[in-house]
């Protein structure tokens, strides 16, 4: 056994997303999302939708008071591009802006930092009935929105992130189709809509530095380390153009202002002049999120002609992803190494596993808390090598709508009952809690 510990002002605490927890989707004015579309289109596996969800547009005291008695000091939510500017452009909803206001405070006097969102993929759909992000109609309306929330919790809220997992949007939303909005453009489409959403990005960070000061500004990128199966020439350069388009595209976009060499010459078409200076910012803090590397392989017909999966893997979540935390320590350590070392912090990290109520009535979900306990610990062992890692955000403080697996699939450190609304701390949430408490973790 060994101890790692972490400093007194790290940041401990849970992200969640506006769409998957929120619910009250016709409520106070808000506006039509992809999502919405895309649940409509009978596109959700087990037919749900987030029409309630955890209802957290009502219920968000209860949900605030869980992080206290955690001890948490950081949450990360995401604000709802329609609840604010119900046709992604045009007229700002008050009533939008008031929720956020009242969640702010609220955070606010439970002694946490709030850490807010400004995109986590619910596109305003008038926007995408305008091209969404294959096309550049949607940078102006994205900057102006930031700046429409900034003017009202930018008092309060220091910490903004402008996306999330831009490439998740890009390959899954636009390329495959198996996300809202359920578009199969192929390799095009996934360029298109990560350039166009680096763009939004840029502009957005410049227009909330314009307004003040004195915020931490900053982004959220899924990252994966990609390895090839094997020695194969094949396989290694699937591995490099995957890396190219998973990581590098929305990394170097931002961090270099460099489109990838691999992908220059796909990408020339829509790459205008002066995109590469636009795109790039000196953020202050960067979120990753992580749940396991990549492992890939060469085939035709898919995307890049690239197939992931892990086939050497023995352990897998209730999503079928490969319980890998020593990718997050690779991860940070290559981060460290090709980037310079800036702030970051962990934004995303948890797993999904088919969670039971005991007789007892409560959650003992072993396989989580093992899971956080590794990945916990993987973090502490990349501080120690000289990562500059600020904190860990679990994925997620609540069981929820996840995207087009519906309510089947449950992440939160706390059990939602979808018929009663009742939370339930699972074994998962006393562990973070008692990690935070000791401000250590024990291997």
């Amino acid at each position: 056994m060994s101890t790692l510990t972490f400093p007194d002002d790290f940041l401990w605490g849970a992200s969640t997303s506006s769409y998957q927890i929120e619910g009250a989707l016709e409520v106070d004015g808000r506006g039509p999302c992809v999502w919405d579309t895309f649940t409509r289109q009978g596109k959700i596996q087990d037919h749900t939708t987030a029409a309630t969800a955890c209802d957290h547009y009502h219920r968000w005291p209860e949900d605030v008071g869980l992080m206290k008695a955690a001890g948490f000091n950081a949450y990360r939510f995401s604000i709802a591009w329609p609840r604010v500017v119900p046709n992604g452009t045009g007229p700002i909803n008050p009533k939008g802006l008031d929720f956020y206001d009242r969640l702010v405070d609220g955070v606010l006097a439970a002694g946490i930092r709030p850490m807010a969102c400004l995109y986590h993929w619910d596109l305003p759909q008038p926007l995408e009935d305008e091209g969404g992000w294959q096309g550049r109609a949607v940078i102006e309306p994205f900057a102006d929105y930031a700046r429409a929330v900034a003017a009202r919790l930018a008092d309060r809220v220091k910490d903004w992130m402008m996306l999330n997992e831009p490439n998740v949007v890009a390959i899954f939303g636009y390329g495959v189709g198996e996300h809202a909005p359920g578009h199969h453009l192929g390799e095009e489409g996934i360029l298109r809509a990560l350039h166009h959403q680096n763009l939004a990005q840029g502009a957005a960070l410049r227009a909330l530095a314009a307004e003040r000061s004195d915020l931490t500004l900053g982004t959220v990128i899924n990252l994966q380390p990609c390895r090839a199966e094997d020695d194969k020439p094949e396989n290694i350069a699937a591995a490099q153009r995957w890396d190219a388009v998973w990581n590098r595209v929305p990394l170097d976009g931002l961090m270099r202002g460099q489109i990838p060499p691999l992908l220059a010459e796909a990408m020339k078409s829509f790459v205008l002049p002066g995109d590469e200076a636009k795109i790039r910012y000196p953020i202050d803090l960067l979120g990753i999120n992580y749940y396991s590397r990549m492992t890939m392989k060469y085939e035709a017909g898919r995307p890049f002609n690239v197939f992931w999966g892990d086939a050497h893997c023995d352990r897998w979540t209730f999503m079928g992803w490969p319980v890998q935390p020593d990718g997050l320590y690779d991860l940070l350590m290559e981060f460290k190494r090709d980037y310079g070392n800036p702030a970051v912090y962990i934004a995303e990290n948890g797993a999904a596993y088919d969670d039971q109520v005991a007789p007892d009535g409560a959650v003992h979900d072993a396989d989580r808390v093992t899971f956080l306990r590794e990945h916990i610990g993987a973090v502490g062992r990349a501080m120690a090598d000289g990562c500059n890692v600020k904190g860990y955000l679990c994925w997620s403080l609540l069981d929820n709508f996840e995207w087009a697996f519906g309510l089947a699939k449950r992440f939160g450190i706390v059990r939602v009952d979808y018929e009663t609304l009742k939370r339930t701390p699972k074994d998962s949430y006393h562990f973070i809690a008692e990690v935070i408490r000791n401000k250590a973790v024990t291997l």
